[in-house]
């Protein structure tokens, strides 16, 4: 089992140790980091996160056994009026527990959060097609394929496509039971 936990300057050096490589970094945060990652793009990263009426909430993810940092993720573009946002910058960073079931706890953690913390009614995502593993996990929480978005990130002389996915407030809801509440009693 896992939980989140605000993301804060003392877990910098552990995100900045799973980013290895510019093409991880480019999965984890899109253009908006350059390789390799450093504190200073991490300070403006939750600047003016995880306030109230904040429009992003930034997650280090613990396992609550051992107490270690084993992810990252973020809830962002929280959009109060729309009641929409996005997840972003999941990783599973400590290699041990991957294949563990460790990214589905995530996203439901994030998704009751977003769902039932902030009333919110669409929550997206996107993921690059050869993310095979991360497709097939947001697909058993519920995520929906809306469509493809080719060639819409560069990575050295190739082209990365992506799709685009999303989970609405219904969805949520009708799969939600399944998930934390304990069967009525008979």
């Amino acid at each position: 089992m896992i939980q989140l936990e605000f993301f804060e300057t003392s877990d910098f050096q552990q995100l900045i140790n799973w980013i290895e490589t510019p093409e991880l970094l480019l999965q984890w945060g899109g253009p908006a980091f350059d390789f390799p990652l450093t504190v200073n793009q991490l300070e403006k990263y939750i600047e003016n996160a995880n306030c109230d009426n904040s429009d992003t909430l930034v997650y280090k993810v613990i396992d609550k056994e051992t107490e270690a940092v084993i992810g990252h993720i973020s809830l962002g573009k929280i959009d109060r009026k729309n009641r929409s946002a996005r997840i972003g910058k999941v990783l599973v960073g400590n290699e041990n527990v991957r294949g563990k079931g460790i990214g589905e706890q995530m996203i439901k953690e994030i998704l009751q959060i977003a769902f039932d913390d902030l009333c919110l009614h669409r929550i997206s995502l996107g993921v690059y097609d050869f993310n095979v593993p991360a497709i097939s996990c947001y697909e058993k929480v519920g995520f929906v394929k809306e469509g493809l978005l080719r060639d819409a990130a560069k990575n050295g002389d190739e082209y990365w496509s992506s799709y685009e996915m999303s989970i609405l407030e219904k969805e949520w809801m009708e799969r939600d039971g399944q998930w934390w509440v304990s069967p009525p009693p008979r």
